[in-house]
């Protein structure tokens, strides 16, 4: 971390983020581009926007500016990861609700994987970006469940194989709303829009994209298959549970499809579900996965404890 440098600006029409990198290449330009909008820099004196064209000449000053070495998970005591599995190559989290699986910035402190690397410094290396901490694979902020944690790099590259091979089978269960007493098989080909707010996918061809279109957003094929396991209602509401089979992992694969279906996730606002009062997150939880251990070879299967609103009688 720099802190309290300065120096002076000899080229001519340089952002002020490039003219950060190239006085420190230690650091990013995404680390440039958050210094100056923290109003950590100061261009004689003044604040200006990271992407202000420079004359030549200026006095930049530097309070703090974080380097590339710096962007690693923040252990945090205070996170409770909620292992549920533990030995010596791995770790199995039950992720509560509302909570992002790894922080987007060295600042955040509130995420699963802050946590971990608090009990488990020997994650805090591990993966093939920085801030994974040994995620071996990502599940949504308010989708609670499980995650897996790699301890050593030979486990997290073993993991990871498994998962991009699409050789994890990966249960959920998901409480959505009305009443569904048979399963099917859902197959689309899912790509986001950076058109559309947030991050919602789309499908490819019931958008009707275009070959170009196609090109550019690069969807990706989504197989999820579900079967109705239990019902309930709240108030006047039917609502029903569903138990999820999911190998392949792409993004909001399961409620974008069954979204795409007609069926929503109670409370899954983004893929239109009604809002529910006071309640964190939708009601998608990741159950269980099976995959081969990474050392010993042996099948493995963890699963997780039953949300609340997944203790439902079984149907009949």
């Amino acid at each position: 971390m720099l802190e309290n440098v300065s120096f002076t600006n000899n080229q001519s029409g340089v952002r002020l983020d490039a003219a950060l990198v190239a006085a420190f290449p230690a650091t990013t330009k995404a680390f440039a581009r958050e210094a100056v909008a923290s109003g950590a820099v100061t261009v004689n004196g003044r604040l200006l926007p990271k992407g202000r064209r420079l004359a030549g000449g200026e006095r930049i000053a530097v309070a703090r500016l974080a380097e590339a070495r710096d962007n690693t998970v923040a252990p945090n005591a205070a996170v409770d990861p909620h292992v549920i599995y533990a030995d010596d190559a791995l770790l199995g989290c039950d992720k509560p609700a509302g909570m992002p699986v790894q922080p987007l910035s060295h600042n955040e402190t509130a995420t699963l994987a802050n946590g971990i690397v608090a009990r488990y410094p020997e994650c805090a290396p591990l993966g093939d970006r920085p801030l994974l901490a040994g995620a071996v694979h990502r599940i949504d902020a308010d989708t609670s469940g499980l995650v897996l944690v790699a301890r050593t790099a030979p486990a997290f590259a073993a993991l990871r194989a498994q998962f991009a091979a699409q050789t994890v089978e990966k249960t959920y269960l998901a409480l959505v709303e009305g009443h569904y007493t048979a399963g099917a098989t859902l197959e689309n080909d899912l790509a986001h829009d950076p058109s559309i707010p947030f991050c919602r996918m789309i499908d490819a061809h019931h958008n009707r994209l275009c070959e170009s279109e196609r090109r550019r957003l690069r969807p990706l094929h989504a197989v999820t298959r579900y079967e109705p396991v239990g019902h309930t209602r709240a108030g006047n509401e039917e609502r029903t549970l569903l138990r999820i089979t999911i190998f392949t992992g792409v993004t909001h694969q399961i409620r974008a499809q069954l979204a795409l279906s007609g069926i929503h996730i109670v409370n899954d606002r983004l893929y239109g579900a009604f809002a529910v009062e006071n309640q964190t997150g939708h009601c998608l939880h990741a159950f269980a996965a099976a995959f081969v251990h990474p050392v010993t070879g042996r099948s493995l299967r963890i699963e997780t404890p039953l949300p609340d609103w997944a203790r439902l009688k079984p149907a009949k």
